[in-house]
């Protein structure tokens, strides 16, 4: 017995002998104590938690080499291994987390709009509630600051560039085609329905090494990655119909949209400033099928549709209305993975292709053409810390046109070209701290047809000055192949160029957003020509140039009234272009110096319906007027346009949809066609060019089948 207690006796005291003490202190960078971070022995329940000083003691039975783990919300956590006798007596400085809420986000040039950005500008939602914007991405877009309001063209135009040097992408794949098609001085849409993307970034400069092939902008719409549930979505319109699906199961979903566009009933009602023979008519269809693997989501998406449209245009160079129809069709679809490699790598591949074909009748000559573009990308991602991520990837783009041109008396003339662009990227994301990070990288890419490699430098840079704020820079260089209209009548010319520089400051403050950018962009190797547009006999060479420089604003607040959600946007632009036939070097006249945009959004509790308002006045915009001796000397009346939209839920799945764009009516006129010769009196003519008609009005009914019995349309309105 006597043996048994000392044994007991020797084996409790050897535990309380071998009980190692553990103390420290945990302080920040500038040396003021942490309160409350965890301190313990990893794989075991030795620990304790930092006191008012930082200090923090505690015993442990562990020997031999082990770790200490260190931690604290919004703080890199720190880990020492070693012998446990040389882990006392430490003072440890945790390093801010880049990761954290209020870490710095590199934000010149870029707005973000999905649930999952880290500081978002809009909401999905937005893209579609907006008043005016009758459901196109782009008409939401262009109440951002940065954008000009170009009513008889429709595309998006971003400080001082032209709508061609904007370019898009779905999942991150080029889409050759974007918008429908359109008569002259008709404004187009996007081709997609918002109804299944539920991320945007719109860039309106300076954007990534990743994009290539555009001057002034980047849109990269996502599509849903994971639908919640099952649901159908039917619409009945003024317009025409739609039809949506979704179906979910485990590991795999399919959501697929269908929709009828008739404008005819619509245009007997609602007079019309257009000779139209047959209104537009398009039909046609988006899809989008994902699979979730263990380790990554497999996304294919498909949209086809077909359009044709028949109109007498005036000229005030013909006696006689000129008749333009058309026929298009237009199929696009991508399949993309991204997923994890191990540990800390990431991919992202896919391969895209996109056909559009015209089939036009100008009085009695036809006009063919067809477009295939394919675009095949791999991008790796590794991240080798919290505060360093390196990716870059390659990509590849090749395009073929072909186009027929075949007059009344039998003559055809034939053109088109083969283009393969090959582009390798690299870039990094650097954080030296919670409130200092870096992006750094280059492009590098090899044009086939115009026989050219070019290397595009990118950088930039973010310091936080306080919890809420912070301020932003980017420069890059940007390369783009000429467009269409030059290059099927002559290869012998070279890309455009552009330079941006970008500074930005942001507030951010939960339901309020302050946003200020100033911007400069240097234009070179514009293409210019001798003849009043692109032609087979025009001299054509890179000599243009130019510039635009400016600044923008945006303020948005949910906060201040109850149930209402507004936001200003204001851009100042001064930019000037000596491209084309321009003889000096003038403002374009696509341009506006002043915009402001105002949308203000308000739900009405006991109507069970929300109501908003869109207001959008730019200054006039320069044309030329031949009876004047300088060049571009006209200025247009400002641009005004006050839009309202109500969305009433008529139960919680049936919505009846309500808008009207320019409510006031307002006589909008966006430049002017001139005579080619003078008349009896020695003065050119002219004619207006203005809107199709005063107002659009938009009537419909939304409803939503959902297993919840919640869902419902209006974030598609």
């Amino acid at each position: 017995m006597q043996q048994i207690l000392f044994i007991l006796f020797f084996s409790c005291s050897s535990a309380i002998i071998a009980q190692s003490d553990i103390k420290g202190r945990v302080l920040d960078q500038q040396g003021a104590a942490i309160i409350g971070a965890n301190v313990f022995i990893e794989g075991s329940y030795d620990g304790s938690v930092t006191d008012e000083n930082g200090d923090f003691q505690f015993k442990t039975s562990e020997t031999g080499v082990r770790t200490l783990v260190i931690s604290y919300l919004s703080y890199e956590t720190f880990k020492k291994t070693a012998d446990v006798s040389t882990l006392s007596g430490l003072t440890v400085k945790l390093k801010e987390s880049v990761t954290s809420l209020y870490a710095v986000v590199i934000t010149a040039g870029t707005f973000e709009a999905g649930d999952k950005a880290r500081v978002s500008v809009l909401k999905p939602l937005d893209i579609v509630t907006t008043a005016g914007a009758a459901g196109d991405i782009i008409g939401a877009l262009t109440t951002l600051p940065g954008t000009q309001t170009v009513g008889e063209d429709g595309r998006l135009f971003v400080r001082g560039g032209e709508a061609n040097e904007t370019q898009t992408f779905v999942d991150g794949m080029r889409v050759a085609q974007p918008y429908g098609p359109t008569a002259n001085n008709t404004p187009t849409r996007s081709r997609f329905s918002p109804f299944l993307f539920n991320g945007v970034s719109f860039s309106t400069g300076g954007y990534s090494a990743e994009y290539g092939e555009a001057l002034s902008s980047v849109l990269s719409l996502n599509t849903i990655a994971e639908p919640t549930q099952n649901q159908t979505d039917i619409s009945l319109m003024t317009v025409g119909l739609g039809l949506g699906k979704t179906k979910k199961w485990d590991k795999q979903s399919v959501t697929f949209n269908l929709s009828y566009i008739n404008l005819g009933p619509y245009q007997k009602i609602v007079p019309q400033d257009l000779d139209w023979n047959k209104p537009v008519q398009s039909g046609g269809g988006e899809i989008v099928y994902r699979y979730k693997f263990k380790n990554g989501l497999l996304r294919a998406y498909a949209a086809f549709d077909g359009s044709r449209l028949d109109i007498n245009e005036a000229d005030i160079n013909q006696k006689d209305k000129i008749r333009f129809a058309l026929k298009n069709t237009n199929t696009y679809g991508n399949i993309t993975y991204k997923g994890t490699l191990g540990q800390d790598w990431m991919i992202h591949s896919g391969i895209s292709f996109g056909q559009g074909t015209n089939k036009i009748d100008i009085n009695q000559d036809k006009l063919n053409n067809t477009e295939n573009a394919v675009h095949a990308k791999l991008k790796l991602t590794r991240t080798i810390s919290d505060r360093i991520s390196i990716y870059g990837g390659l990509d590849y783009f090749y395009t073929d046109f072909d186009e027929k041109y075949t007059e009344v008396m039998g003559a055809t003339f034939p053109l088109g070209y083969v283009n393969h662009l090959g582009a390798a990227y690299i870039e990094s994301d650097i954080f030296l701290s919670k409130n200092l990070a870096f992006k750094v990288g280059g492009r590098a890419s090899r044009n086939d047809l115009l026989d050219e490699i070019h290397f595009n430098p990118r950088a930039s840079m973010a310091y936080k000055v306080s919890k809420l704020s912070q301020f932003s820079f980017a420069f890059g260089d940007f390369t783009q192949t000429p467009v269409i209209d030059i290059v099927k009548f002559n290869q012998n010319v070279n890309s455009e160029r552009a330079q941006h520089y970008i500074l930005n400051y942001q507030y951010n403050k939960e339901g309020r957003l302050l946003r200020t950018e100033a911007y400069i962009k240097d234009y070179n190797s514009l293409i210019k020509y001798n003849t009043e547009r692109p032609q087979y006999n025009a001299i054509y060479n890179n000599n243009g140039s130019g510039y635009a420089r400016g600044f923008d604003v945006f303020w948005r607040d949910s906060k201040t009234v109850k149930y209402t959600d507004y936001w200003i946007s204001y851009s100042y632009i001064d930019s000037e272009r000596d491209y084309h036939n321009f003889p000096v070097q003038t403002t374009p006249s696509f341009i506006a110096d002043h915009t402001l945009s105002i949308v203000t959004k308000h739900w009405i509790e006991r109507l069970t319906s929300q109501i908003g308002f869109s207001y959008t006045i730019n200054s006039g915009r320069p044309y030329h007027n031949p009876n004047e001796n300088t060049f571009m000397n006209g200025k247009t009346k400002a641009f005004q346009n006050l839009s309202f939209n109500w969305a009433y839920l008529i139960t919680q799945q049936k919505i009846l949809y309500f808008s009207v764009s320019n409510i006031l009516g307002t006589d909008n006129v966006f430049g002017y066609q001139y005579a080619n010769a003078p008349d009896m009196d020695g003065q050119y003519q002219r004619r207006a060019i203005g809107q199709p008609a005063d107002r659009f009005v938009f009537l419909g009914f939304f409803w939503t089948i959902s297993a919840d019995k919640n869902k419902n349309q209006l974030n598609n309105l």
